[in-house]
């Protein structure tokens, strides 16, 4: 019995042991479980979110308040400086952090007391804003709303508020223009309040009363200045001035770049488009704060940069020259002319040397400068662009270097006659080559090789049946030299020129284009087309920046970082031998000896150019307007070893002009080696 209850007893305990031990070690491996977890956890949020941890508090406790820095400057291809920087006192402020809308009323209230803005841009929306920033003020229309509001459209029930029922005296306009400015700047980035005119008296009196003020400081700021006078300005373009602000097309894309609302920037031609390079990198200087508003402690970080610098490809005597010359080219007695533009380009690097042009109302004479109308209006250009017609048609085949005869003739198709403009009637009918045909600009075998490539069978008198898919033919050929295609010169805006209507109805008219009066073209993509035959074949992209580089010590021009090479944008598939025909071709133009070449008063340049003049039946004022014509040429020098090209178009001159072209030509010939390259340096022999 004994023995019986002693391992009963033994049994209950060992069996009340082996509970508590599975207990215990349940409760163990729980602990142990949530301990890993929490380790885990902790890991993770070290490890894996450590960075993104460390980036809030170091938001909530530092961050960076930005300058503004000097602009990059524009030089000539020479160094000369064309686009500068006038220096301007300015009163600024550096919006803090957290600050309220009250607390910049009452600077903005009392910097209006030391200082003038103007104020003739104000809306009365921002008078609106600028009067409840005041708490007085907005619990005062507050009370006049009597409850007709929510908490979410308070402020722009107060907002329509004081604009319709509150006549704001223009005594608060000067404050109200103050606060507006100080109200669009980011919290610690730094917004001009006013930029010129800033007196004497002003910074006086804003400087003692600084310590009133927080934010607001005496500094620096720029203008654009023209040091060569502001003909150039037209290729270089604008700045917006503080008072503009940033373009409201661009507003929300220069906000997220860092920009404040009122700084300057780039709004047009170079200026816009080298932007980034231009406005260089904006001083930077961390400001430790509080989790409140106070600053404890400002490390200057980065002291900015000025933008760089841009080096033109212009060079700018050549340029105020090539101007001039354009302007005189029409400043007579010419009728409805509209205009005259030029283009001067290295064929070789695709550098643009002179860009002119000049517009002329018909009506009263007045001429008005327009560089840019040598990239963007688009000119019946006439029978310069005969040289691609060749071209086309050798690398389509249908003519060879050694089979390219045809009967220069007039053209009758259903009762329609296309003529020559040396052989109106058949007088001067004649076998010619190509070569030939581009000596004497006949547009009779121009309108045969647009009917080759068409595979179109000519009979006298019949009818035009060609199929129209000669039109994408002709143009195809035609833009791998530049003819109806963006040139992609580096200034925004150019025009990719006009195309005339294609199709079965309109198949005259690919007569028309295989002789260059239909479709128009820029004067720039005539050069381009014309430095393509002179370089060999290469189609480069026109470019007007050179190079980019750094500022000296002594603010001069500085080391080169960056400099434009040519770029390829296409090569012409042509075999020597074809390319021998057109050259030969543009060279018999004003050196050949068949009496109808067109370009023999050119013959007496020196070094020797090869050319392709241009002569366009036009209408001023539409089709049923004026008769007019338009003159043009595309030239390149020395003709064996090409060096520059010039490109030019005078529309809408009288009927009877006949050497306004050349006699531009000549006389820009003369100003490049005088003030670009001198002829010394080349000869005809080269």
């Amino acid at each position: 019995m004994k023995n019986f209850l002693s391992g009963l007893f033994k049994s209950h305990k060992d069996n009340g042991e082996s509970k508590i031990s599975f207990r215990l070690n349940f409760v163990f491996v729980i602990v142990g479980i949530l301990f890993a977890a929490l380790i885990g956890k902790l890991a993770y949020l070290q490890v894996i979110e450590g960075n993104q941890y460390k980036a809030e508090v170091n938001r909530s406790d530092t961050t960076i308040k930005t300058d503004n820095v000097q602009r990059g400057m524009i030089y000539d291809s020479t160094g000369k400086l064309l686009v500068g920087n006038n220096t301007h006192r300015a009163v600024t402020y550096t919006k803090g952090i957290n600050v309220l809308p009250a607390k910049m009323y009452d600077i903005a209230t009392k910097l209006s007391q030391y200082i003038k803005v103007p104020t003739d841009s104000l809306t009365k929306r921002q008078m609106a804003t600028y009067y409840i920033a005041s708490p007085t003020n907005a619990e005062q229309v507050k009370n006049k709303l009597n409850g007709n509001y929510t908490s979410d459209n308070l402020d722009q029930k107060e907002l329509d508020y004081v604009v319709d029922h509150i006549d704001l005296p223009s005594s608060m306009k000067n404050a109200a223009t103050i606060y507006t400015k100080m109200n669009g700047a980011y919290q610690l980035s730094t917004t001009y309040i006013k930029t010129s005119n800033v007196s004497n008296k002003e910074v006086a009196e804003v400087g003692e009363h600084l310590s009133e003020m927080p934010g607001i400081e005496i500094g620096t700021s720029w203008s654009r200045e023209y040091p060569q006078g502001n003909a150039i300005q037209s290729i270089i373009g604008t700045v917006s001035s503080e008072k503009i602000g940033l373009p409201s097309d661009r507003l929300n894309q220069l906000l997220s770049e860092g920009y404040s609302r009122n700084d300057s920037v780039g709004q047009s031609y170079l200026e816009e488009q080298y932007e980034p390079t231009l406005k260089g990198t904006k001083a930077q200087t961390q400001v430790e704060v509080t989790r409140g508003t106070s600053v404890t402690k400002e490390i200057k970080k980065y002291g900015g940069q000025k933008g760089d610098n841009l080096q033109l490809t212009i060079n700018d005597k050549f340029q105020n020259k090539l101007q001039s010359l354009v302007r005189d080219s029409v400043s007579g007695s010419v009728g409805d002319s509209t205009g005259a533009y030029a283009v001067v380009m290295n064929p070789h690097t695709g550098a643009i040397v002179g860009i002119a042009g000049v517009n002329r109302n018909p009506k009263t004479g007045k001429l008005t400068d327009n560089e840019l109308g040598a990239i963007n209006n688009s000119i019946v250009m006439g029978s310069v662009v005969k040289g691609a017609t060749v071209s086309g048609a050798l690398m389509d085949g249908v003519i060879t270097p050694t089979n390219n005869v045809l009967t220069e003739k007039p053209i009758i198709t259903g009762g329609t006659k296309k003529t020559s403009w040396f052989n109106k009637n058949g007088e001067a009918n004649m076998n010619i080559d190509a070569s030939t045909a581009l000596e004497v600009s006949s547009n009779s075998y121009m309108m045969q090789l647009a009917m080759k490539e068409a595979h179109f069978k000519y009979v006298e008198g019949g009818p035009l049946t060609m199929n129209p898919n000669v039109f994408n033919i002709m143009r195809g050929y035609f833009s791998q030299f530049g003819l109806g295609v963006k040139t992609g010169i580096d200034i925004p805006g150019e025009s990719a020129g006009i195309q005339g209507l294609g199709g079965s109805a309109n198949i005259g008219h690919a007569l028309d284009l295989s002789f260059g009066n239909y479709d128009a073209y820029t004067t720039l993509q005539v050069a381009q087309y014309m430095s393509t035959i002179a370089n060999g074949g290469y189609r480069l992209q026109p470019h007007i920046v050179q190079a980019i580089r750094g500022t000296t010590s002594t603010g001069k021009l500085g080391r080169v970082k960056y400099e434009f090479q040519p770029k390829v944008l296409n090569e012409i598939n042509m075999t020597q031998a074809q390319k021998k025909v057109v050259t030969d071709g543009l060279y018999d133009v004003v050196h050949g000896t068949n009496t109808y070449r067109t370009g023999i008063n050119l013959n007496t340049i020196k070094p020797e150019i090869s050319a392709k003049t241009g002569t366009a039946q036009t209408f001023y004022g539409g089709k049923h307007g004026t008769e007019t014509v338009t003159l043009s040429l595309a030239s390149y020098a020395p003709s064996k070893d090409p060096q520059v090209v010039v490109a030019l178009a005078i529309p809408n001159l009288p009927t009877d002009a006949e050497s306004n072209n050349t006699n531009l030509a000549k006389s820009i010939y003369d100003a490049y080696w005088k003030y670009v390259q001198s002829a010394t340096t080349v000869s005809d022999d080269n």
